[in-house]
């Protein structure tokens, strides 16, 4: 260290700060400007993705939010629909029932009333050919009977007797 101090010149050493001054001027001038510059620009384009990356993860959020939204009303809605169709067909299985039921009782009523009819029809011409039967064997024993004149006079009698009577 000693070597350096006796070698030490003023004169030197003034020029050597005139051009560490110069070079200092030149170097802000031209190179640390458009250094801090760009620095800048840097941070701003970087605080400006952050920006926009906190912008993208809050319309993400929104629209996951929105789509879970969506997805439970549209789940309610599904759900609703499902027990419409559900309510619609036990309604129309009742229905159908019914109907059924109400046709069946009609169909049961019409025949009863068909049996009834046909039974009356039966029994009226059971009766006539029954009175037909009567009659023919009625004539066929007054024929009998009324074949002689004896028996003949005798039914007069007998008749005229129950003139009498009543």
């Amino acid at each position: 260290m000693d070597k350096l101090i006796n070698d030490f010149s003023i004169g030197l050493f003034a020029i050597q700060t005139l051009i560490l001054l110069v070079l200092i001027l030149i170097l802000k001038k031209f190179a640390w400007k458009p250094v801090l510059d760009s620095l800048s620009a840097r941070e701003q384009g970087i605080h400006d993705a952050l920006n926009e990356a906190e912008n993208a993860r809050k319309q993400l959020q929104n629209l996951q939010s929105e789509n879970e939204a969506l997805l439970k009303e549209a789940r309610i809605e599904r759900d609703n629909m499902l027990k419409d169709a559900k309510e619609t067909a036990v309604s129309m299985i009742n229905d159908a029932k019914n109907k059924a039921k109400e046709e069946a009782a009609k169909l049961l009523v019409d025949a009863r009333n068909a049996i009834a009819e046909e039974k009356a029809g039966a029994i009226a011409e059971l009766k006539t050919q029954v009175a037909l039967f009567s009659i023919e064997i009625a004539e066929k024993v007054v024929r009998g009977e009324l074949a002689s004149s004896d028996k003949q006079k005798a039914l007069a009698d007998q008749m005229a007797s129950e003139i009498n009577l009543n």
